[in-house]
């Protein structure tokens, strides 16, 4: 599994999805913004998120996933301040 993949799995999942992806092994920050997360607490962000990539983490092909969820306007507050990664 590279970073392509992971990303492919996201924006297949998630509409209107942008994605950044680092992925050191099995270890993997993500970055997304989307209009899909208008209105939603972090937590269901991140449910959005484990349920594009449920599948390769039980399999193990991914173990840590650390992501940063961002709606396009809450995305251009933060790019003011630098991206978080």
């Amino acid at each position: 599994m590279d970073a392509q993949d992971v990303k492919a799995l996201v924006e297949a999942g998630i509409e209107n999805a942008e994605v950044t992806v680092k992925l050191e092994g099995n270890s993997c920050q993500l970055m997304v913004v989307s209009t899909a997360f208008e209105g939603l607490r972090t937590l269901k962000k991140q449910q959005l998120i484990y349920a594009c990539l449920n599948e390769k983490i039980a399999s193990g092909d991914l173990h840590a996933v650390t992501m940063h969820t961002f709606t396009p306007d809450e995305w251009e507050k933060k790019k003011v301040f630098g991206a978080p990664f």
